[in-house]
């Protein structure tokens, strides 16, 4: 890789090289230990004499700013930086934009390696060791090949035919989903596509309603594009549809599993909410999360199977059935916005990227992905079990737990009034992690209580932790 040196002109050569490589030095653009290309390289790619790059490095070298070391080479030596003051974010034009950005909330973000507890119940998170990294590898060994086989050029913004034919076939088979391959955008997570149905269906001042407690991110990112965001309470049986006020057009629920609170939405609720919402013109986006995930009762139907107008989006990720890493989700749109969509995923990213995209494809179409999810419905039944039982033996004089179908993770109330910071904040001290559920509410009264999550807990640790906040709990309740 050639060096960045921009020389102009055939006047003071020397003056300008060395003006340049100085200022990479001390700015730290070249860094301590790079190797400078040899005279003669160099020459020749600048077009200027041998002699004039062996005396700019012989300056520089009597200047301590570089080394030649006999048989190797020459050196950048190790150098304080200058740091330039570089203009405030206060004093552009654009200050109040990128005040907005900059104090906008962080909810929900996952520990580093170094900064996580040792017991967690943080949410939205997978235990690692029940990954099947043997099959993932030879997937995406597969996907390897594939690539190579390829000409080269951008894919197609609504993803690969074949993870979206995978796709289509797998919610068939989990959730009775009816659709084609041709109904569905490949996102990167569930977040994107909330992202690119917003970008289509919202401009500034527009009003859109979602479930109170609810999903933060959700709400944010519908606030980040000029939206009024109207926060509905939800009772046993979902989102209360008759407090849906007049003008929206957007409505974003959790139906199959409420987020934070876990109830399923009633079949009379459903029914009435897509009533609702072709009065209105909106459209409801349906974030089936982790339904694959269900202990008990009856399978319900998704909003998009009992939609007969075309007016459901139905989202999901394969961030809570695989990895928070792999990025991946999808969205089945209706016709009204499908098109819309799929230019404004072209406009933001072009393509998810590709190498994932087949892995994925070749791993749900072997039947790895409904085999990885058995597996984890069963560690995941345990967790939930053990944690229920706690909350109605030794726990139960300071919680109680929502009932939940499906999932891995629950919400707790508090029975009696407890300082919830204190006892995260203790719980901490002793390598626990608890999360409260005040976060998730916006407008409607908080619920004192805890969320947790059990899918990245392991179940042998589950005990450990609960005795540890049942100590907390009985010293400050």
């Amino acid at each position: 890789m050639e060096l960045h040196v921009v020389i102009n002109g055939r006047k003071d050569l020397a003056g300008q090289l060395y003006q340049q490589l100085r200022g990479a030095i001390e700015s730290g653009r070249l860094a301590a230990g790079t190797q400078l290309p040899p005279s003669r390289l160099l020459a020749e790619q600048l077009g200027i004499s041998r002699k004039t790059i062996s005396d700019t490095y012989a300056q520089l070298t009597y200047e301590n700013f570089l080394t030649g070391v006999i048989g190797k080479g020459t050196y950048v030596n190790a150098r304080p930086a200058q740091i330039q003051r570089k203009q405030s974010h206060t004093e552009l034009a654009s200050a109040e934009v990128i005040e907005r950005w900059r104090t906008l909330p962080m909810f929900l973000q996952h520990p580093t390696l170094q900064g996580s507890l040792r017991y967690d119940f943080i949410g939205g998170a997978t235990s690692k060791g029940q990954f099947p990294h043997d099959d993932w590898r030879r997937c995406v060994a597969h996907a390897m090949r594939q690539m190579a086989a390829s000409k080269g050029f951008y894919s197609v913004p609504e993803g690969l035919p074949a993870l979206r034919h995978a796709i289509a076939g797998h919610i068939a088979f989990s959730r009775g989903i009816n659709c084609q391959d041709e109904d569905i955008v490949v996102c990167n997570g569930a977040q994107q596509a909330l992202d690119l149905i917003s970008r289509v269906l919202i401009s500034p001042g527009s009003r859109v309603a979602m479930e109170d407690p609810g999903y933060p991110p959700a709400r944010l990112l519908f606030g980040s594009h000029g939206a009024q965001v109207v926060g509905v309470p939800v009772d046993a049986e979902g989102i209360v549809v008759e407090q849906i006020p007049e003008g929206t057009r957007l409505i974003y629920v959790t139906p199959s599993h409420q987020f934070p609170l876990g109830m399923s939405m009633s079949q009379a609720r459903r029914e009435a909410l897509l009533a609702r919402a072709y009065e209105l013109g909106a459209i409801i986006i349906e974030d089936d999360y982790d339904s694959e995930f269900r202990y008990e009762g009856r399978p319900t139907d998704s909003l998009h199977n009992l939609d007969q107008r075309g007016i459901v989006a139905y989202i999901g990720t394969f961030s809570k059935t695989l990895l928070p890493e792999l990025r991946l989700g999808y969205a089945i749109l209706p016709p009204a916005i499908l098109e819309a969509v799929i230019r404004a995923k072209k406009l933001t990213d072009q393509h998810a990227s590709t190498l994932p995209q087949w892995a994925l494809a070749k791993f749900i179409a072997e039947g790895c992905l409904l085999k990885h999810i058995r597996r984890c419905h069963a560690i995941y039944a345990q967790r939930r079990e053990r944690i229920l039982a706690r909350m109605a033996t030794d726990l139960s004089p300071w919680l109680d737990a929502v009932p939940a179908s499906a999932g891995f993770h629950m919400a707790v109330l508090c029975k009696v009034p407890i300082d919830l910071p204190l006892v995260i904040e203790l719980a901490k001290k002793v390598e626990v992690g608890l999360y409260s559920i005040d976060i998730f509410y916006d407008q409607q009264p908080v619920k004192s209580g805890l969320y947790f999550g059990f899918g990245a807990i392991e179940t042998l640790d589950i005990d450990i932790a609960l005795d540890r906040l049942r100590d907390i709990l009985q010293q400050v309740a």
